[in-house]
């Protein structure tokens, strides 16, 4: 059995504490928000999902799992803070990774462990976590060792995922990578695939950026197809019958805290990046894309008032991180569109979510930014009355056109007509 403390208890670093912390070991999850520390403390999860609050409740149950404001002496340290874009600069900024391994250094001891999972670029374990921790005055891989683990869990599927993907390990040495091993081997059922820091560090952002190119790719497609006055999506599912094509789907843009970020993390300090570069720029001009297609929509109309149904990034959850709905609503904005927004998974957002009809009354309209299944099963009839005029764009192709159009709705879906 371990000691581990957990910095950083969000999206990625609570489930791993509590899986830790039913598998065995004992565990200490430390978070500087003290909301986070008191609502742990009490024994309620700090945020939804499915499964985390039985295990929080069984690592409880055990003993295994406490919360609190510091750390504290351990046999391991792993570090799951946030990595935030730096935007101006193009590039990762470690503040909270340099935090949170200085809070590990007066607790230092020879034989520790430390693990990053935060999502960082290549060679920060070699580098900047190695300085931070030897200011200690020990010695890494002669008295300490490091690991790079990089999470592979999608939200609405966190607790699965972390337990059935297979996981990269890549230790500063053939030690540090053992270790690290040994350890996730105690809940992880994937296989555990052990490499070097660096390629650990690169293999995250690699998938990440991997999925930015190919989204890039089919949000050109999809304008190539308005252009030719194609469908796009029948043309991909298609194409994808090849058996060496995956086209992914194109949409508004890419949010989330991967996609849209980690592709800055691996070219910030590369020569040669272009094809990365480019297709960031085409996914981040989605938004004024679709708002090109909305303003034909509404030629003629005064003043006009649009509906944004969706600003989660992704369908069926809440999460807004990164999402493009922000910039499609402040580009809107700023052309003088009066925006309202219906989202049936935020509750809270920067900006004011409303119930459906309130949303859509007044409405000129409606624009779908997220893939949520409600939409999909969504008939207008239930509650289009209230609106001004009768248009909806489709940028995620989750609409049912004909029930939509039995309405007499203007219908619009991005590359497809």
């Amino acid at each position: 059995m371990s000691k581990i403390c957990v910095l950083g208890q969000g999206y990625i670093g609570l489930p791993t504490a509590l899986l830790f912390a039913n598998n065995g070991h004992e565990v200490v999850g430390i978070d500087v928000n003290k909301r986070v520390v008191d609502t742990l403390k009490a024994g309620k999860m700090p945020f939804e999902e499915k499964g985390f609050q039985e295990l929080l409740d069984g690592a409880i149950a055990k003993n295994a799992f406490r919360a609190k404001s510091l750390a504290e002496e351990a046999n391991v340290y792993l570090v799951a803070v946030p990595t935030p874009f730096d935007s101006e600069m193009r590039m990762a900024d470690l503040k909270y990774v340099i935090s949170a391994c200085e809070m590990i250094v007066p607790h230092l001891r020879k034989g520790n462990l430390v693990i990053i999972e935060s999502t960082i670029p290549p060679q920060t374990c070699d580098k900047q976590v190695k300085q931070i921790l030897e200011k200690s005055t020990l010695k890494m891989c002669e008295d300490f060792y490091v690991s790079h683990c990089p999470e592979r869990a999608i939200p609405g599927n966190t607790l699965h995922e972390m337990v059935y993907n297979d996981r990269v390990i890549g230790g500063v040495d053939e030690k540090s990578t053992q270790l690290t091993a040994d350890l996730y081997s105690s809940f992880v059922k994937g296989n555990l695939h052990l490499t070097t820091s660096t390629t650990a560090e690169m293999i995250k952002l690699m998938e990440n950026t991997f999925r930015d190119v190919n989204i890039a790719l089919a949000n050109e497609f999809a304008q190539i197809a308005d252009d030719y006055g194609i469908d796009v999506w029948k043309a991909i599912e298609i194409a994808n019958k090849h058996p060496r094509v995956n086209i992914l789907k194109p949409g508004p843009g890419v949010g989330g805290h991967c996609i849209a970020i980690d592709p800055w993390f691996l070219t910030e300090n590369a020569n040669n990046s272009s094809l990365i570069m480019m297709s960031r720029q085409i996914n981040d001009s989605m938004p004024q894309y679709v708002l090109k297609m909305v303003k034909e929509m509404l030629a003629g109309i005064e003043d006009p008032t649009i509906t944004v149904f969706g600003v989660a990034y992704k369908g069926d959850i809440a999460d807004t991180r990164a999402t493009p709905a922000k910039k499609f609503i402040k580009l809107a904005e700023k052309e003088g569109y009066k925006v309202k927004i219906y989202d049936p998974f935020v509750k809270e957002w920067c900006y004011p979510i409303m119930g459906l009809e309130k949303a859509v009354e007044g409405s000129d309209c409606i624009v779908v930014l997220t893939d949520h299944s409600e939409f999909r099963e969504m008939d207008p009839r239930a509650f289009f009355e209230g609106m001004s005029n009768l248009n909806v764009f489709d940028t995620r192709d989750v609409i049912n056109i004909k029930v939509w159009n039995k309405a007499k709705f203007n219908v619009k879906t991005i590359g497809k007509n």
